[in-house]
């Protein structure tokens, strides 16, 4: 049974106090962090060890590309989504395939070290936003779209689920919302002509959706990720959106308006969403266990859809991602481009996939 919350570990291994917690039925999931990492075959280890104690768990990541990228030495490198963005102003067609590369090339490595869902893609406009900034795809919508559209064809063309954040929208908003409260004063219609839109257009696309901890005052009083107006009204009723609901972090400073961890959780859960955040702070997570015990058990088959086909480790990553025939080709395109002699060839793919 997957559980409602997701909790981090402090280092590379699991302590007997990892274990202990793993154990409760309230985990339903683990998010690793740069701290967690040193090299490939270490963090199939460790994914291992958590599966075999819990079938039933769900490893995440935040492996976005440029400075968000929590696995690094070993691994292949990811430009920044807004360097796609640049190349689509000028290249498009290249920037097309190189977006589908970016989402192959990450969700491949990713899962070839255990790990079922990285957090991605970000679908936040690069707008005002102080955290966001060249995350983002791009400050125009149809360029998100499109290009997040074949980020995601790529994570699901290697075997990953996929997850948009941060909804209905952070890129408006020049507060960062891990440090400081955030608060957009723009009415809903305003919004869904502009941040919502590559939530609503990338939504068959979308198989899961992380909240933003902002607060949308003229729609509701709560950040978004404690509202049941985003979450069950606007989300699963008018928009029709079925997948799955992760909390962001629980310890960001703008979620601290709920009230205590336990109020926080309860709140998040209570709005709508099916698995709640606590990262960074043990004691934290282990009173949010508690809270969550006394909870509804969350939506299984919706959480279910997020795990991945872990592939056979064959001794290292380059050998354990060959398995994968598109892999090789993802990362010399992806290297070419961003990390290496630009003028070299692309590999493109058959533009007609752009029509999705």
């Amino acid at each position: 049974m997957y559980g409602p919350l997701m909790i981090d570990i402090a280092g590379t291994k699991l302590t007997d106090e990892d274990r202990s917690v793993l154990n409760r039925a309230e985990v339903g999931g683990i998010i690793l962090f740069g701290r967690n990492v040193d090299t490939p075959a270490q963090v199939r280890q460790l994914c291992d060890e958590i599966h075999q104690l819990r079938s039933d768990i769900i490893i995440g990541v935040d492996q976005e590309g440029g400075r968000v990228a929590r696995l690094r030495d070993g691994f292949s490198p990811l430009p920044a989504m807004g360097r796609l963005g640049e190349l689509f102003d000028n290249t498009p067609c290249i920037a097309l395939s190189l977006a589908y590369d970016c989402g192959y090339l990450m969700a491949v490595e990713v899962m070839a070290v255990g790990i079922d869902v990285s957090f991605a893609p970000v679908l936040d406009i690069n707008g005002a936003s102080q955290v966001i900034g060249d995350r983002s795809f791009h400050l125009d919508i149809q360029a998100i779209v499109a290009l997040s559209t074949q980020f995601m064809r790529g994570m699901r063309e290697a075997g990953m689920a996929t997850t948009g954040k941060h909804f209905p929208g952070h890129g408006s908003i020049a507060p960062d919302s891990h440090v400081s409260e955030a608060i957009d004063e723009r009415i809903f219609e305003d919004i869904k002509k502009v941040d919502l839109q590559p939530f609503i257009q990338c939504q068959p696309w979308l198989d899961a959706v992380m909240p933003a901890h902002v607060i949308f005052n003229q729609v509701d009083d709560k950040p978004a990720g404690f509202s049941k107006i985003w979450l069950q009204d606007i989300a699963r009723d008018q928009l029709g959106f079925n997948g799955v609901l992760f909390s962001d972090d629980l310890s960001m400073k703008a979620a601290h308006t709920a009230g205590d961890i336990g109020e926080r959780v309860t709140a998040a859960l209570s709005a709508g969403c099916d698995m709640a955040l606590v990262c960074n702070d043990r004691q934290a997570a282990i009173q949010a266990i508690e809270t969550a015990s006394t909870l509804p058990t969350p939506n299984q088959k919706r959480l279910q859809q997020m795990r991945s086909q872990i592939p056979k480790w064959q001794g290292s990553l380059e050998a354990t991602c060959a398995q994968f025939e598109y892999w090789k080709t993802a990362q010399n395109n992806v290297q070419q481009a961003f990390f290496g002699n630009t003028q070299s060839v692309i590999t493109e793919r058959d533009p007609t996939q752009y029509s999705h």
